[in-house]
């Protein structure tokens, strides 16, 4: 049986790990912008409420 040549192995090594980590910080930043969007309402709502 032949080997497989030593991209072949890294590829098959770390590509599913590498693909999973790259599709998780698309989705966590998607979550990150929110969350920080959400922060910055409160801080003008906060700043809103003092001045009253």
């Amino acid at each position: 049986m032949e080997e497989l040549p030593r991209w072949a192995e890294l590829l098959f090594n770390y590509g599913f790990p590498v693909t999973i980590g790259i599709y998780l910080l698309f989705r966590f930043e998607r979550r990150i912008d929110s969350l920080t969007m959400a922060i910055m309402n409160l801080a003008v709502s906060n700043q809103n409420q003092k001045r009253r």
